[in-house]
């Protein structure tokens, strides 16, 4: 059993890993510079332990058992009792890489250095950290966090097998499905999605449709839960842009991964999706 894992970063990712782990009987330290940060992730957790309670998924001393198993840290304060540390800080690589020299040299030889990261080199990252590589995984948790059951497990050639063992256990634990996949850009699940909601901004961009009859043809049509431009919004746009960054930098073919100028032009003017009120649909009503 995991003594006790620290997540970086208290933002939606980071906030949904916490509860969830929080919620299988894991501790966890919540670790943010930011306390204002920290504050928006606790108040998530007990409004999440709440409506679990009221839908009767958990009990109130259960609720109130998961809670008691978070500590919010303005630094890595309980760092040498993790076993784990995963990073769940922005999409930009130089962020990434500047918290992994901090945690490779702040937390114990034995702790498994994760990266939450959607599409950046895990081979990259490993590389920033020396001979902790062997300890460094990639663990893609998908949003929202406490309802999705994929957690993508990446190795990069350096990852050690204990250290991909240890990483599947731990999803398990924490209730998810583990898939492991090799460290290339995008991995496997945004090397599918995101060109396909890339090319659901050109077919908007290009006047093939707007983004109501295209979301409504893809999901009546391909089955989908969600059109791939709302669920661009669900993810963020400034993310989707980002991630057709890492794929047209590190696979090339400028034409097929280069970001659709609207997809672009939407995060220039600050319309990032729900988290925002705006993004390709219009969420302040």
């Amino acid at each position: 059993m995991t003594q006790i894992i620290s997540v970086i970063g208290a933002g939606t990712m980071g906030s949904g890993i916490t509860i969830t782990a929080a919620s299988a009987g894991i501790e966890v330290c919540q670790v943010d510079v930011s306390q204002e940060q920290l504050d928006r992730a606790k108040f998530y957790h007990e409004k999440t332990l709440k409506r679990n309670v009221e839908k009767e998924r958990m009990t109130q001393d259960e609720a109130d058992a998961a809670l008691s198993r978070i500590c919010y840290c303005q630094d890595h304060a309980r760092a040498s009792e993790s076993s784990f540390a995963i990073e769940a800080a922005t999409e930009n690589s130089e962020i990434k890489k500047k918290i992994f020299g901090a945690m490779a040299s702040t937390y114990p030889s034995n702790c498994i250095l994760a990266t939450n990261t959607s599409s950046i080199s895990i081979t990259e990252i490993g590389k920033s950290v020396g001979e902790a590589a062997d300890r460094v995984i990639g663990m893609h948790f998908f949003n929202p966090v406490p309802v999705m059951k994929l957690v993508e497990v990446i190795k990069s050639p350096s990852t050690s097998k204990e250290t991909l063992a240890r990483t599947i256990e731990l999803s398990e634990q924490m209730g998810k499905t583990p898939i492991a996949a090799n460290d290339h850009p995008g991995f496997v699940s945004n090397r599918v999605l995101m060109p396909m909601i890339n090319e659901a901004f050109h077919a908007w961009n290009d006047g093939v449709a707007g983004p109501d009859e295209i979301d409504g043809i893809m999901k009546l049509g391909c089955a989908f839960p969600m059109g791939p431009l709302r669920l661009a919004d669900l993810i963020g746009l400034d993310v989707c842009r980002d991630i057709m960054l890492v794929l047209h930098e590190g696979l090339g073919h400028p034409d097929k991964y280069a970001p659709c100028a609207k997809l672009v032009e939407l995060v220039e003017a600050g319309h990032l999706g729900n988290k925002t009120g705006r993004g390709v649909y219009d969420y302040t009503s």
